[in-house]
């Protein structure tokens, strides 16, 4: 049985007890309190971070596009100096220094976002670009093949990636990215002359001629695009219209090498003189163009032997062109040939 003064010296334990639970409550709430509050506050900081970060990127974008790149670029390395995983920061400084004709600069920082950001489009094609136009273009093709597994279609990257295939010499690895930017814009002319490219890099003149005339059917012809035409008929075997289409690159823009091809589509045409005086033209243009060297050395020689081999003017006159046409080539084993025969 206990007693009454046990009972309530077991009361008072239990009073002190509950008192003590009661400010150990009370302390955990306020340390509670001041947990989240302290929380609030690191959480207010980083909106006010973010919202600071956000602000100068947009003032960097408008620099940028207001042309004051010295002020983007300050911009844009304080965005990133604040907040260093932002890929947008360095596509920014990217396009600076890509505006700059610092290309090197521009990949290293297009480099950079694609490694935060490995599935930003802007910034796998941009660092492809750029190493394109440095003249890396194995690692070019490979950047343009991820920018090109983000977005297949893109027209600009298969454009690109198929010119710079051609640059590399493996036009059939280029044909279905030249194919496809063709179906993506059907109507751009550049995009037709790339794939009359990429066909005649594989001996399909007839396919290169489809295309070539398709594309002087999208855009106004230009010297590249007749020089291109004229070989590729030139190659399937449709002189005459060789020659038609470089009677208008002639009436566009006159050039030792368009003069040149005249030449050689008149000497196939039959007509020698013809091609002759289209030899000589070109070298009005340039002395050193050594296939019109060649051009006016064999018309002369075919000339020579006509006349029974007694025009021996005409025969100097072809040994003298061959041997200039050496001094500039000196590699030509068919002209060798020539001069060893009747030099």
């Amino acid at each position: 049985m206990i007693g009454r003064k046990q009972g309530a010296g077991l009361v008072d334990t239990a009073r002190h007890a509950r008192d003590r639970l009661t400010q150990t409550l009370v302390v955990a709430a306020l340390a509670a309190q001041v947990a989240f509050v302290a929380g609030c506050a690191s959480s207010d900081r980083a909106a006010l971070d973010a919202a600071h970060v956000e602000e100068l990127l947009g003032q960097a974008q408008d620099a940028n596009q207001a042309g004051d790149q010295a002020t983007a670029l300050q911009l844009f390395e304080e965005v990133i100096k604040e907040n260093p995983t932002i890929a947008s920061a360095y596509i920014g400084v990217a396009e600076v220094h890509r505006a700059e004709g610092d290309l090197q600069q521009a990949a290293t920082a297009y480099e950079r976002a694609a490694q935060i950001e490995p599935r930003n489009f802007d910034a796998q094609y941009g660092m492809a670009l750029m190493l394109h136009l440095l003249n890396q273009l194995r690692d070019a093709v490979r950047g343009y093949l991820r920018a090109l597994a983000i977005a297949p279609a893109d027209f600009d990257a298969n454009l690109n990636i198929a010119t710079a295939y051609l640059q590399l010499g493996k036009a059939r690895f280029a044909l279905p990215f030249a194919q496809r930017a063709t179906q993506v814009e059907p109507d751009d002319g550049p995009a037709q002359v790339n794939l009359g490219a990429v066909f005649a890099g594989m001996e399909r003149f007839d396919d290169a001629v489809q295309a070539y005339q398709t594309a002087a059917q999208r855009m106004d012809p230009t010297p590249e695009l007749l020089v291109n035409l004229a070989d590729a008929l030139g190659r399937s075997g449709r002189v005459g219209e060789m020659r038609d289409t470089l009677e208008k690159l002639l009436a566009i823009e006159p050039s030792a090498n368009a003069w040149e091809r005249m030449g050689a589509a008149e000497f196939r045409l039959g007509d020698a003189d013809r091609a002759l005086a289209a030899f000589r033209n070109a070298l009005e243009f340039d002395e050193r163009n050594y296939p019109a060297l060649n051009g006016v050395g064999v018309c002369l020689l075919n000339r020579y032997i006509a006349s029974g081999r007694h025009d021996r003017t005409a025969r100097q006159g072809a040994v003298e062109a061959l041997r200039r046409s050496l001094r500039v080539q000196p590699r030509q084993g068919k002209v060798i040939e020539l001069l060893s025969r009747y030099g």
